[in-house]
């Protein structure tokens, strides 16, 4: 049997890789044990705060003409003395949304509803900027935000606000819910993923005390909050991730409300969903090379920092990803002659904290979110598969992140595209991507040829590994080719 110290560079560097991989994917465990270890610790149920403060709704918006009826609809039907409910509508938009949204609040104003429609010379700093803007003329102690994909219940403020009663509370933030999660196969996946996010990730990290982020939807910040952290900025794509790291380093508490739950529209064009994808990537590692200083000499506890850094820098594990893809081809010529008893020595360990953890992490948020069904076990490996699809995307975006190269803001169109014989119409918004789904596709050949190799050498306990890699590129570039051709067919213009 081959020592270790004799296998060939190309191996050498193979495992290393993975092991960096299996790291992180260590760490989706870790926070699966911390969540159990601490479930059930929180009351929700505060002190009532007495008298009710003035609230501010912002409502962001741009070019959002399909939803932006329902948005404004849903926010003024809150349940919350009028007279201490404001609702901003920050309208950066450049086509007829402008006119939809005037026409809607004059429609409002007329009802005795406190709404305003603001609009800025330009659109400088995107959604931060604006934000910004509507700080400046918000008359709220309180500012709750939702984007144009989200469909706020009538008790929103009414399951948040008391939470304030404690003076130390800066943010409260809810959990998501999709209207459209079961459209298509893509949305489906979509939801688990982020599922996972919100189930386990800001459950685990609330809940021990460790930081977590507002996730620019879908909650509300104490306005003194905000100002002494350093107000919105926009020298990252996440504002949100930003500000929530720098209010929580100035000592303000967040809290997650796991059963508050807020509808919201899942991307059905995956061009669409790479672009969010791109945009959050590319934003926590803006973040992580903003705020990784202050965060490492800041006086928290070493398990809030080491916390913080790990999940500031989870989507360099994209980087990882990518180089593991491509150091296959030669690690596995540089493993033709192993005995499978090295192999099952070295790969099965490494095959499980990097893939088999994922996987838990996924089965226990589906089965704390109320969503575990039988057909997860199938959707559960396309959400991996898909997991190693998106790698280029969202390496591409660390890594720009990290040389500093900037990018403006590209927003997610939303479409109001929730039922299941709902279709694309002419003039949808659309987010083209052609260089990326081809890089993706060559990619998905490049394994082909891998697993037929492999298959020549009978080595087929790599198989099942490279089959995920192999789904994963070829479903990403051909939903993007597909979702191209479709928004073509059917009008689309570039959102």
């Amino acid at each position: 049997m081959h020592h270790l110290t004799t296998l060939p560079w190309s191996v050498k560097a193979y495992y290393l890789v993975l092991t960096c991989l299996a790291i992180f994917c260590l760490h989706r465990l870790f926070l699966v044990v911390l969540y159990y270890r601490k479930k059930g610790s929180f009351r929700s149920d505060p002190p009532l705060l007495q008298p009710l403060p003035p609230v501010t709704i912002q409502l962001p918006v741009y070019n959002e003409k399909y939803v932006v009826q329902r948005l404004i609809e849903a926010s003024c039907s809150l349940d919350y003395p009028n007279e201490l409910l404001e609702i901003q509508v920050l309208d950066d938009s450049t086509d007829e949304t402008s006119d939809i949204i005037r026409q809607i609040v004059q429609h409002k104003k007329a009802a005795g509803i406190h709404i305003h429609h603001l609009q800025r010379q330009s659109r400088t700093g995107f959604k931060a900027g604006a934000l910004a803007y509507g700080m400046g003329k918000a008359k709220g102690a309180f500012i709750a935000i939702f984007d144009a994909d989200f469909i706020p219940p009538a008790d929103f403020l009414t399951a948040t606000i008391h939470q304030f009663s404690d003076p130390q509370v800066g943010m409260v933030q809810t959990r998501w819910d999709y209207v459209n999660r079961n459209y298509s196969l893509l949305t489906r996946i979509q939801a688990l993923l982020l599922d996972g996010h919100f189930v386990i990730e800001h459950a685990a990290r609330f809940l021990s005390g460790r930081f977590f982020n507002f996730n620019g939807t879908a909650g509300i910040w104490r306005r003194e909050a905000i100002v002494d952290a350093g107000g919105w900025q926009h020298d990252t794509l996440t504002e949100d991730l930003d500000l929530s790291y720098r209010a929580q380093l100035r000592g303000w508490r967040f809290i997650f409300l796991n059963d508050v739950t807020v509808a919201s529209e899942l991307p059905v064009d995956i061009n669409a969903f790479k672009t969010q994808q791109h945009r959050w990537a590319k934003g926590s590692v803006e973040t992580l090379t903003k705020l990784a200083f202050p965060i490492l000499t800041s006086k928290q506890p070493w398990k809030v920092k080491i916390e913080a850094i790990y999940h500031l820098s989870g989507n360099l594990a994209y980087v990882l990803v990518v180089l593991l893809a491509l150091l296959m081809y030669p690690s596995v010529l540089g493993r033709f002659d192993l005995q499978w008893q090295l192999l099952l020595t070295l790969d099965l360990p490494l095959f499980f904290c990097s893939f088999l953890t994922v996987a838990i992490f996924f089965l226990a948020a589906q089965k704390e979110s109320g969503n575990l069904q039988r057909t997860t076990v199938i959707l559960l490996p396309l959400t991996m598969a898909m997991g190693v699809g998106l790698a280029i995307n969202n390496a591409k975006a660390a890594l720009e992140a990290l040389v500093h190269h900037k990018t403006p803001f590209i927003r997610t169109p939303k479409l109001d595209v929730t039922g299941k014989k709902a279709v694309w119409r002419p003039g949808t918004y659309h987010c083209r991507m052609m260089a990326i789904p081809i890089l993706e596709l060559m990619m998905g050949f490049y394994f082909l040829h891998i697993m037929l190799v492999v298959a020549v050498m009978d080595k087929y306990l790599l198989l099942p590994f490279l089959l995920l890699f192999f789904v994963g590129f070829m479903m990403s570039a051909v939903f993007s080719f597909y979702h191209n051709a479709a928004a073509i067919i059917h009008g689309g213009r570039t959102a």
